[in-house]
């Protein structure tokens, strides 16, 4: 897939401005390898809820017209990639079903596209599930990127050590952990689906898993991709619930509810300490992007900017 060409990004890419800025939360350690440069920027780059929208929104469309589509959205993330040198490119669930793509590849499309795309890391959504375990374990192989979920058992499944419940990347001498957690699949996707997998409590098991990401492995940033949904009216479990209950994640970037936020919320979390959460709707519309500024300096302050980008019909 290659890059739109310059003259033709203006005519797709509509910047919703600088909607942060300040200080976020007192980091872990830094890395000794910062002690040159004072400071180092992180880049990350996130989507939700795919629903295998691979071509732009029909021109017919009532409410999103030409927009969106895989070639633009790879077009702006090498965009974001040549003027930043540390990125991390994230997406947090339901990748697949939505469009005949899916239902005549079974996902290996979008995956195909996810990796060429460079995607580091996603989590499962509900939907990713529509052809059960036994399809999506199929379509598997073509991603060159991590599955993380901490909050589901896949013990005695296919995908029980494909998915992991973190991973680590290194970016220019920062450590990053990311992990996920997901909606519970009973109720709203079929047993034969699903199978044995098990849910387990998202807050409690997100809160194990990111102590030991900042307490052991001394990451600097903990990032939680989460597929629960953002708020709901009734008590069900939501980035807005979850997020005053956690305890060492710094930023979650949630899914479901195809939820857009103009800006991410800020509240705070269980230790009275700043967390970011952030969704970008759904169907490719709009990429979100947050950029941490480290500085060893500073006792090891972090600052963040913010700004969620739609992703519009580029007339090509």
């Amino acid at each position: 897939m290659e890059e739109l060409n310059k003259s033709n990004r203006r005519d797709f890419i509509k910047k919703s401005g600088v909607l942060l800025a300040g200080s976020a939360f007192m980091a872990s350690p830094m890395n000794q390898l910062m002690a040159a440069n004072d400071t180092i920027k992180l880049t990350i780059l996130h989507t939700n809820d795919w629903h295998s929208r691979i071509e732009p929104f029909d021109k017919t469309d009532k409410n999103y017209a030409g927009m969106g589509g895989a070639e633009i959205r790879a077009a702006l993330i090498n965009k974001y990639r040549k003027e930043n040198e540390h990125v991390l490119l994230l997406d947090s669930g339901d990748i697949f079903q939505g469009t005949p793509y899916f239902n005549f590849y079974g996902g290996e499309l979008e995956y195909k596209l996810m990796s060429q795309m460079g995607y580091d890391c996603v989590t499962l959504g509900n939907h990713d599930f529509d052809n059960g375990i036994e399809g999506l374990f199929k379509q598997m192989p073509h991603a060159t990127f991590d599955f993380v979920n901490c909050n589901y058992n896949f013990k005695d499944t296919l995908i029980e050590n494909k998915v992991l419940p973190y991973k680590i990347y290194k970016k220019g001498g920062l450590k990053i952990g990311v992990t996920g957690v997901g909606i519970e699949l009973s109720g709203l996707v079929p047993e034969k689906l699903y199978g044995k997998i098990k849910y387990n409590n998202p807050v409690e098991s997100a809160n194990k898993v990111a102590a030991f990401l900042k307490q052991e492995k001394k990451c600097d940033l903990v990032i939680c991709l989460s597929h629960l949904g953002h708020s709901y009216k009734d008590k069900k479990i939501s980035d807005l619930t979850f997020a005053p209950q956690s305890r060492n994640i710094n930023l979650i970037l949630g899914g479901h509810t195809h939820t857009f936020l103009t800006e991410p919320t800020t509240i705070k979390n269980a230790e009275n300490k700043n967390i970011l959460i952030n969704q970008v709707g759904w169907g490719g519309l709009s990429l979100g992007k947050i950029d941490y500024t480290f500085n060893s300096k500073l006792t090891n302050s972090v600052m963040h900017t913010a700004s969620n980008v739609d992703i519009l019909d580029t007339s090509i």
